[in-house]
């Protein structure tokens, strides 16, 4: 069984680019299909430690990182997750911004990924948050490199107590499988009052 607990900020730095490898690997599969890019990765990473609020959970087998989940006060991430918020005249200072959940293949169904909400939401709660929110890529449901056995994390996230907040969408780019340049991606956003 991984460790899962929250790293020191000398940890995650240390752990940087095996978080980067991490999110271009998990995050390749439907329904992301991420054509990641190392350098694409260094700088959204950089722009998310950035924060003195940014929190990192760390799985790790030994020594080896083979899962990740982050957050941190949604003020301090990506202007586009913040800006559906305030177009609907919401405070973003009240949310504490859920980022990636990634963890290898061979562990999932091991209770990390509930794990990962625990930890993210004790750092809410430490921070002074109430309300915690993350978004997740919306694709159609015949897109053509869905599996046939694909599973939508709909009811393991609404078990934890989140629920999709209707319209209320965020939209990010970055490059699919076999795409040439970065395109934009709805994402819907889900929300849980602690």
């Amino acid at each position: 069984m991984a460790d899962v607990r929250r790293l020191t900020r000398s940890e995650a730095e240390a752990a940087f680019d095996d978080l980067a490898r991490l999110r271009i690997e998990v995050f390749r599969d439907f329904p992301y299909l991420y054509e990641g890019d190392i350098d694409y990765e260094r700088q959204y990473l950089s722009t998310f430690m950035k924060s003195p609020g940014a929190v990192v959970i760390g799985a790790l087998d030994g020594s080896r990182l083979i899962g990740a989940a982050t957050a941190s006060p949604l003020t301090d991430h990506h202007e586009e997750f913040g800006k559906p918020f305030a177009d609907r005249g919401l405070d973003t200072r009240e949310y504490f911004y859920f980022g990636e959940s990634v963890l290898q293949k061979g562990y999932r169904g091991q209770g990390i990924g509930v794990r990962f909400f625990e930890e993210r939401e004790q750092a809410a709660r430490d921070q002074g948050f109430s309300k915690c929110v993350f978004c997740a890529v919306i694709r159609p449901a015949d897109h053509p490199l869905r599996p046939a056995n694909y599973q939508p994390l709909d009811a393991f996230w609404a078990k934890r107590g989140y629920q999709k907040v209707e319209g209320l969408i965020c939209e990010f780019s970055w490059k699919d499988i076999g795409e040439s340049d970065e395109s934009s991606k709805p994402m819907q956003f889900w929300a849980r009052t602690l």
